[in-house]
């Protein structure tokens, strides 16, 4: 064999694949496995985050195919919505970030970056990059089902769709809150969000304090904390405004900050601005709490923030620390300039809130037990949630709060909130969570669109068959169930439509597009049609009547083919072929899909097909940064997934990507850790040479050593774990098994003077590592003669057999190994060159005792007195009587300390301890370099220091000359 190319291998299996269509599945007999993975979004090449859960669905899908299912693993392009619009702007105008971040991280030559000026040709030119990109890191994809969403059949589809949920009455037209970017005039998704993709839209309501005919309203998330206000905060270096407000029978004037005016202007408020004002004609006065009718002092706060909220703060310092902390600030501090005089330290602290854990003032409690020095102090952060949690899971308001005495802090908020809207004190005001920022560098806003298109996802009865659907699926990892639901909980009416960006109109309103993930919701059901569209199918063919017989059973061949003009044994086909292979099987995707297009992906399939059609499972991963940063398609960094196979292999990348994080954990990608990854596949490939010529595999059990036999058992548990693993989506625990510690397995065979397993384990090995490196193992299944049309894509993927599991074996060599290890570490330590070891192993009495603790232990009954007491009433024990008291102690702990492994090992030992080592002499010689003897602790052998007492089960006492 040559030297391991992986750039030639890799391009010559992959040729390979595409000629022979492997990866091209017909319906027939098997049982299917359809698994999806996100289409990528073409506003840029493909990158390592890509490559992370490309990759997880490429060996679930090489996996499930060498296990004999027929498996879909198909792939499309995700194109609709503003980014790719934006881009193409940015490029027009040869923007100097943009053009330097494409042409340096997403390596699009100089002179083709500035001919995609718009969005056709952007599409046109990622669609084909994407395509090589993943052809040259193998995926095992069917080709013939792609499609962009820009496609004139694609749009027809979502068409139909969008129509059967107008029918549903699940499209609803009103006035909600949207994200919105004010300079695209437009609702953004979370694909044109540069900052923020985060953010939710948090409903705070507006207080209204009171000043000379003026209002002051304060957002907040604790509507009953107004009860124990006791100052407001305003910042005197916030530019602040008066603005007419008006809505219905509502006129007043209020004071804002110039951030807040702004986004009251995108409210269903009529909002006229009267004139600037300075923050300092508001502080030093004294408004009107509206619920307690008290009069209360405005301070100066520098925290305060004209960007949040209305820039007037509620200060509540008995149970906010911050507000508590800010208060102390002040009371040494000079405000004549503010013409405040009083002494800040007669302002009373008022106590709203009954918690378990604290007293009167939780929040000065809080402050204290964290040791909080001021405001500025970073553990005033942990002061504040610690009181926020404790007082919203068990607080209870005072009689303070009135005909609020007793209710639950936790139920307070939306009844508190009604009654003060409705007495006109209060009003809802929505805000982000987080600052949001829109693709095209725009602040956005919460818009109350009116007239707007919604997708009526708050419905109780269609949430309600959400929560079925999830109650009946696979969530890998299963902890991830509850976040499912309690998305769906939360989850609100969402826009559905906007006025810019590519996409399809709204068949029943032309003027709105369909945003961009409500069009990316049952997108695999047109995998299944868009094989056949290639076959002359036209576009106009395509109409409702078709769909709704094929995806739907709904209505007749007879009509659909009238209709539509196919004739009926192609439609027929095509409903084969939905009906064989929906529903999906996995969808494997990323953590921060979760709350939106897993939950619309969810909540469409209920909406439009019937249960058996639903979704069976959804496995989640966590996300890549690159060398510690979090990558950025239009900021950088970024290491495109083309960049990453040119320099390292196809091979390399996916075993380096697969092995660095489990399930939702983020991976790092890290070049000093892919350049291991190379170093192993390396190593595998030399024990692949060494081995692949001798072609031979020892055939009669009979002929079979300890050793061989180990081997074989080694073996089974390492297939048995890499397919658990792999069944739960544990990558890194199926490589650590499939080739980590399996190759360490291997080394110790080899060391142990073992070979006549070896061909048999590399014809296991390749297979059992196709899914992971699949050109690497196609290669030397090739080399141990296996024809083209024989690939290894497609061979038996390795099952556990029992049979060949030898506990014996197993325990001998765990027995040899360890007390290899610990000769070894007593020469090592006192640095003695031997001429002779003496191993002893445990009299009888020891490895009965030993054999019982284990069978206790299996039993669920083992501590130490029991097992005393059970020793204790065998005659022949007795004798040993003042030993067996310390020595059980100790046995339990060995025992119960053990791993599963470790456990079920001992568990099957049948041998004694001086067969396995007497067995292994030779290999010891060999290995220390001098003679060995072997005696049992009962035979009072030669002993000249007294060293065979302390030997213990698999634990031989050692003397050294």
């Amino acid at each position: 064999m040559e030297d391991y190319n992986p750039q030639k291998v890799e391009a010559k299996w992959q040729k390979i694949w595409s000629e022979s269509r492997v990866f091209e599945p017909e319906p027939d007999d098997r049982e299917k496995y359809f698994i999806t993975i996100p289409y990528p979004y073409l506003n840029g090449n493909l990158h390592a985050g890509h490559t992370r859960t490309f990759t997880i669905g490429d060996v679930v899908a090489r996996h499930k195919r060498m296990q004999g299912y027929n498996v879909l693993y198909p792939m499309g392009f995700h194109v609709t919505g503003t980014p790719i619009v934006g881009l193409a702007e940015l490029v027009q105008n040869k923007d100097p970030q943009t053009m330097d971040v494409y042409t340096r991280f997403h390596r699009i030559p100089e002179d083709v970056l500035p001919t995609l000026d718009n969005p056709e040709k952007i599409v046109e030119y990622f669609s084909v990059e994407a395509e090589k990109a993943m052809r040259s890191i193998g995926y095992s994809i069917d080709w013939r089902r792609k499609f962009t969403t820009t496609d004139d059949s694609y749009k027809k589809f979502i068409e139909w769709q969008y129509n059967l949920l107008h029918e549903k009455n699940l499209i609803v037209k009103g006035s909600h809150p949207v994200k919105w970017c004010p300079n695209d005039d437009n609702p953004v998704e979370d694909h044109d969000i540069l900052k923020g993709e985060e953010a939710t839209i948090v409903d705070y309501t507006l207080i209204k304090f009171s000043y000379d005919g003026v209002i002051l309203p304060c957002a907040t998330l604790r509507p009953e904390t107004t009860f124990g206000v006791t100052n407001l905060w305003i910042n005197p270096d916030v530019e602040y405004v008066k603005a007419r407000v008006k809505s219905g029978d509502l006129d007043e004037v209020w004071m804002v900050s110039k951030d807040a005016y702004f986004k009251l202007t995108f409210t269903d408020r009529e909002v006229e601005f009267i004139e600037d004002v300075d923050a300092k004609d508001f502080i030093g006065i004294k408004v009107t709490n509206p619920l307690t009718k008290d009069d209360v002092i405005t301070l100066p706060a520098s925290f305060v923030r004209g960007d949040n909220g209305s820039g007037v703060v509620m200060s509540v310092p008995a149970h906010a620390p911050y507000d508590y902390l800010a208060l102390k600030d002040l009371y040494d501090a000079d405000l004549s300039t503010y013409g405040i005089a009083e002494s800040l330290r007669d302002i009373k602290l008022i106590s709203l809130i009954q918690v378990p854990e604290f007293g009167e003032f939780p929040a000065v409690e809080a402050a204290e037990e964290y040791g909080v020095v001021d405001q500025d102090d970073p553990k005033a952060e942990d002061a504040t949630k610690v009181v926020y949690r404790r007082e919203f899971h068990g607080g209870v308001l005072k009689e303070i709060t009135g005909k609020y005495s007793g209710m639950p802090v936790s139920k307070i908020k939306d009844v508190l909130t009604r009654d003060l809207v409705s007495d006109g004190v209060g009003e809802i005001f929505y805000e982000f969570s987080e600052p949001v920022t829109c693709r095209c560098g725009t602040p956005c806003v919460v818009n109350m669109v009116k007239g707007q298109w919604f997708l009526n996802y708050s419905d109780p009865e269609w949430k309600d068959k959400v929560y079925r659907c999830i109650e009946n699926m696979d969530i890998i990892p299963e902890d991830l169930r509850v976040e499912f639901n309690n998305k769906v909980d939360w989850l609100k009416d969402k826009a559905c439509a906007r006025k810019k960006g590519l996409g399809t109109r709204l068949p029943f309103d032309q003027d709105w597009l369909i945003e961009s993930l409500g069009d990316s919701t049952i997108y695999m059901s047109y995998y299944v049609v868009a094989k056949f569209l290639a076959n002359g199918i036209t576009t106009e063919q395509l109409v409702p009547e078709l769909f709704d017989y094929i995806l739907l059973d709904k209505g007749t061949v007879a009509d659909a083919s009238e209709k539509s003009g196919i004739d009926s044994t192609t439609i027929e086909e095509i409903k084969k072929d939905f009906e064989y292979w929906y529903p999906v099987d996995l969808r494997s995707s990323g953590k921060d899909l979760i709350p939106n297009h897993l939950l619309f992906f969810l909540f469409h399939h209920v909406a439009i097909f019937d249960e058996d059609k639903w979704p069976r499972s959804i496995a989640i991963n966590g996300f890549v940064s690159l060398e510690g940063q979090k990558m950025s398609k239009s900021k950088g960094p970024l290491l495109t997934l083309r960049e990453a196979v040119d320099h390292y292999g196809a091979d390399i990348s996916r075993m380096y990507i697969l092995s660095s994080a489990e399930q939702t954990q983020d991976a790092d990608w890290k070049n000093e850790g892919i350049e291991t990854a190379r170093r192993q596949i390396d190593r595998f490939y030399s024990f692949v040479k060494d081995v692949s010529e001798s072609g031979v595999c020892l055939g009669d059990v009979n002929d079979y050593t300890t050793v061989d036999k180990w081997m074989l058992s080694r073996l089974q548990y390492r297939i048995q774990q890499t397919n658990e693993a792999l069944k739960s989506i544990r990558t890194r625990q199926a490589l650590q098994n499939a080739f980590f510690l399996l190759l360490n397995d291997v080394k110790w065979y080899q060391r142990r003077g073992g070979e006549n397993m070896l061909y048999c384990i590399l014809d296991t090995w390749a297979r059992l590592m196709a899914p992971f490196t699949p050109h690497l193992c196609e290669e030397i299944w090739a080399e141990m003669g296996h024809e083209i049309d024989d690939p290894i894509s497609l061979a038996p993927y390795p099952e556990y057999d029992e049979s060949l599991v030898d506990n014996n074996a197993e325990a001998a060599e765990e027995l040899i190994d360890s007390t290899l290890s610990d000769v070894e570490e007593i020469t090592k330590v006192t640095g003695m060159t031997p001429s002779k070891v003496i191993l002893y192993t445990a009299a009888s009495w020891k490895t009965e005792a030993f054999n019982k603790a284990l069978a206790m232990h299996s039993e669920g009954n083992l501590n130490p007195g029991v097992l005393i007491k059970e020793l204790m009433q065998n005659p022949e024990m007795k004798r040993y009587g003042k030993e067996i008291p310390k020595f059980a102690k100790k046995l339990v702990e060995d025992v119960k300390a053990m791993n599963d492994e470790k456990f079920r090992i001992m568990s099957g030992f049948t041998l004694t301890e001086k067969e396995a080592l007497d067995e292994a002499n030779t290999f010891f010689e060999k290995e220390l370099g001098c003679k060995v003897e072997v005696f049992n602790e009962g035979e009072k052998p030669y002993d000249p220091e007294n060293k065979a007492r302390f030997a213990a089960p698999f634990r031989p006492a050692i003397y050294i000359e």
